[in-house]
C-alpha cells in the first residue's frame, strides 16, 4: 500500500489520539477528522489489511510498528514546522494550516536541514 497524505494524516490522527486517551476507535477519528463513519471504516479496513493497525474486539484501534512509524515521522514535521512557522511570524492557525500541507510533500533531506538550521539558530529546541 503506497501511503499518499491522507493516509499520513489518519495515521498521524490515530497517534495524536492514543496520546490523548487510553482507547481509539473510528468514531474518534471521525469526530476529530470531521470526516464520514463510513469514509473512516473504509480507511481503517484498508490500513488493517495492510498491517498498519490492529483493532481488538471492542474495536479499539493500535497503530503497529509500521503505522506507527510512519505517524511518529508525521508529527515529528508537523510539529517542527508548526513551530519553525510561529516562530517566523506566522500565526498558529496558519502555521498548523500550512505544516500539514508541508509535511508530506518535503523530502527527508530538507526536513533534516531545517531541523539543522533551526536548532543552530535557536528557533526551536
Amino acid at each position: 500500500m503506497k501511503i499518499h497524505e491522507s493516509a499520513e494524516d489518519y495515521l498521524e490522527m490515530i497517534l495524536i489520539l492514543s496520546k490523548k486517551r487510553a482507547a481509539v476507535r473510528s468514531i474518534d477519528i471521525a469526530t476529530e477528522m470531521h470526516f464520514s463513519r463510513p469514509s473512516v471504516s473504509i480507511a481503517m479496513k484498508n490500513f488493517r489489511e495492510n498491517g498498519y493497525i490492529t483493532v481488538n474486539e471492542n474495536g479499539h484501534i493500535s497503530l503497529t510498528k509500521a503505522g506507527l512509524e510512519i505517524a511518529e515521522r508525521t508529527y515529528e514535521r508537523h510539529m517542527l514546522l508548526t513551530e519553525l512557522l510561529v516562530k517566523i511570524g506566522v500565526d498558529e492557525t496558519t502555521a498548523r494550516e500550512d505544516a500539514c500541507k508541508i509535511e508530506h510533500d518535503i523530502s527527508p533531506l530538507t526536513f533534516e536541514k531545517l531541523t539543522e538550521l533551526s536548532k543552530k539558530m535557536k528557533l526551536i529546541q
